[in-house]
């Protein structure tokens, strides 16, 4: 945490000694003496109980020292002299939070709208979606901060998993809670249970969106293709609009050489979705492989144009390679493959497709 030290003097009454070295204490923080600055203030606060200045700059004293313990008390005193004081609020806010007392924290950094630290105590407290909107608000003005990014994907995870116990606790035998299942099945990579809780979520709402394209991909994974195929061609059924499904389907009718139905679906998937480097790449490929070599060459074309260091930038500039190869261009040809050993000696060979 960054503390903001407030050199706070309200100008409330208070006998001419303590206000001496409350004055004392704020000139040994200016020249950034804590342990004297902490030593004057304390003594304004014996000589003047009342005084609730004192007590909100020894608190902030001992924020300044990292003894954020110590910084209760004189703090929560303060807010007993002065129950408006918004910089008593802000750093007891703080002070509690640091300590791990969240959820005493979380009325007095909302009272001042310290939106970071409350979406920390909203997050320690299990307010998931609270806290999730604490962070978007925050990240809105500085959206590249790595702490902030950090806590709103780690709140944004907590409350999805909390989603999903729910759902698992109040809901086992529905075809979502199969589908969770199946998903997580699936990032652990254990297809044949993945496979089994999908089959059930079909078997009860065999017309859900995504289900099929789910399915799929278990089945790509472990280059099932036959039964992936008739997965994504399900699915391109049930949702004709959605350019992944039939994306999905082109690759896997490519894995198993039908280029010229491959080039049908992947040229409405690039329809549906334009420009994606993934489809152009697939698509390129299927082109080429059913002779339409313009076609190819736009599509590898654009992929270049879009991906600069990667491996599909590798892929497209192979593929133009031999496509010039193949029309006798062999300066342009040399020029691709060139750029291709360039790439692939930073990231490696081209991955299969």
């Amino acid at each position: 945490m960054r503390w903001l030290l407030i050199l706070w003097l309200a100008g409330q009454g208070g006998s001419p000694e303590a206000l001496r070295h409350l004055q004392a204490g704020i000139e040994a923080r200016k020249q950034h003496q804590v342990d004297i600055e902490i030593a004057e203030f304390r003594k304004a606060t014996e000589i003047d109980p009342q005084l609730a200045d004192a007590f909100v700059n020894l608190g902030a004293g001992y924020m300044e020292k990292r003894d954020y313990g110590a910084a209760i008390a004189p703090l929560k005193r303060a807010l007993e002299l002065s129950p408006d004081l918004p910089v008593a609020h802000q750093l007891l806010g703080y002070a509690l939070l640091a300590q791990g007392y969240s959820a005493e924290a979380l009325p007095h950094l909302q009272k001042v709208n310290a939106l970071e630290a409350v979406g920390i105590a909203q997050l320690d407290t299990s307010q998931y979606a609270e806290a999730v909107a604490s962070f978007i608000a925050v990240l809105a003005q500085r959206p590249d901060d790595p702490d902030l990014l950090y806590y709103l994907g780690h709140s944004s995870g907590l409350l999805s998993k909390s989603a999903i116990d729910t759902l698992l606790a109040k809901h086992p035998d529905s075809a979502r809670a199969h589908q969770a299942l199946a998903e997580n099945y699936y990032v652990l990579r254990q297809m044949p249970q993945a496979e089994t809780e999908y089959k059930e979520a079909l078997r009860l709402r065999p017309d859900l969106p995504g289900l099929h394209l789910e399915l799929g991909q278990v089945y790509a994974n472990s280059a099932q293709w036959p039964k992936a195929e008739e997965e994504f061609r399900a699915e391109t059924k049930l949702q004709p609009g959605n350019a992944e499904a039939a994306y999905r389907l082109g690759g896997a009718l490519l894995q198993q050489g039908k280029p010229q139905e491959a080039f049908a679906a992947l040229k409405r998937s690039n329809e549906l979705k334009p420009d994606m480097p993934e489809t152009l790449y697939s698509l390129g490929k299927a082109a080429s492989l059913t002779g339409d070599a313009a076609t190819a060459e736009k599509s590898w074309r654009r992929v270049v144009e879009f991906e600069k260091d990667t491996s599909l930038a590798a892929q497209s500039h192979f593929g133009l390679a031999a496509l010039y190869r193949k029309q006798g261009n062999a300066a342009q040809a040399q020029k691709e493959m060139q750029e291709f050993q360039k790439l692939q000696s930073t990231i490696g060979p081209p991955r299969s497709q």
